[in-house]
């Protein structure tokens, strides 16, 4: 109840603040990488899943390594997957995200593949080592490319839609996180239906917000 009662009063200031502040491109730095975050793009500033994330795949053992990092947004995870020794492809549906990753790909000089894709509509690789989703988990219908990086559309489209997807893939490790303030549950069944589960590999939580980080695979 406190966390929701928080969570109520600090909303509308933190929106119109967020709003503001975003309305023109801003860096982001992790690691000595440096990325501009475009004011369509999903910003990694003031969230936590994008921090969570980061600090997950510094764990592991990215050397030579495929990794896909689908709905990249800033790019910030795959370029520092790159740095790592991944093999990264970076994906998104927004072309004003891509064209900023690519300069930053060249201004870090960081290699990596870019492609614009709706999911996995041109992803040719049949398969990766490891793919990273931060996806849009919020149950309305997005009315811009912005959006679309916090709206999963009112019946969870973006879910349906990716799980179809990937249950006819052969990837070895899929990875995702979701939000306590997200239908976690709803989105369970819908994984279910596609002979796909959800079993959680990172709890994350500060006074505010609980995090979970998803090995998604094949039952």
């Amino acid at each position: 109840m406190i966390r929701k009662l928080l969570k109520r009063l600090t909303h509308t200031f933190l929106k119109y603040g967020t709003q503001k502040y975003f309305s023109k491109p801003r860096p982001y730095i992790h690691d000595g990488i440096k990325v501009m975050v475009m004011p369509d793009v999903f910003p990694p500033h003031y969230t936590l899943s994008t921090k969570i994330l980061l600090d997950f795949i510094k764990k592991l053992d990215l050397k030579d390594q495929t990794l896909l990092e689908l709905g990249c947004g800033s790019g910030i995870l795959a370029l520092y997957a790159a740095k790592k020794g991944a093999k990264v492809t970076a994906s998104d549906i927004n072309p004003s995200a891509l064209l900023a990753l690519k300069e930053a790909s060249v201004k870090n000089s960081i290699d990596l593949d870019i492609v614009n894709s709706d999911l996995f509509n041109v992803i040719t690789n049949p398969s990766f080592d490891y793919i990273i989703i931060n996806p849009p988990y919020y149950s309305k219908a997005p009315n811009n490319i912005k959006e679309q990086a916090w709206f999963c559309g009112e019946n969870f489209e973006y879910f349906n839609s990716l799980f179809n997807q990937l249950v006819e893939r052969q990837d070895k490790t899929i990875l995702m996180i979701l939000s306590q303030d997200c239908e976690i549950d709803k989105i369970k069944n819908m994984a279910l239906k596609n002979n796909l589960q959800l079993d959680i590999k990172l709890e994350k939580s500060n006074f505010l917000e609980k995090n979970f980080i998803f090995l998604i695979k094949k039952i």
